[in-house]
């Protein structure tokens, strides 16, 4: 198991901006890809984002293109995704995940490694 700790979350207006953290400790040698997914209240958990280990290739949802940013720091273990002009439908809690591949992929079924994620409320 490799722990992965979110951080940043929060409450917002509509137009603002957050960023969030994930750091993985521990068993670090076993993650390549890293994604965000996110998880609404009732609903099921959806894709958002997701990074190849070099940080070359970053792929998005259609809804947060644009606005969101995936990126990484390797030294750090670390994965952030930057959020700017948020809108009330992301609201949600927002789960980091990684996986021993390279490629990224958008099934949660694939990354094998989760985070206990961090609420993001965005309001009107």
């Amino acid at each position: 198991q490799v722990p992965l700790v979110e951080s940043g979350g929060g409450m917002v207006q509509a137009g603002g901006s957050l960023r969030l953290s994930c750091a993985a400790s521990g068993g670090t040698s076993s993650i390549r890809g890293m994604a965000w997914f996110r998880q609404a209240l009732g609903k099921a958990r959806e894709f958002v984002a997701a990074i190849t280990y070099s940080g070359g290739t970053a792929i998005y949802t259609d809804s947060v293109k644009d606005r969101f940013t995936i990126s990484r720091d390797n030294t750090k273990n670390t994965v952030y995704l930057q959020m700017n002009t948020l809108k009330p439908e992301d609201t949600g809690v927002y789960y980091c995940a990684a996986r021993p591949v390279y490629i990224v992929g958008r099934d949660p079924r694939d990354y094998p490694y989760w985070g206990q994620g961090t609420q993001v409320t965005v309001s009107s």
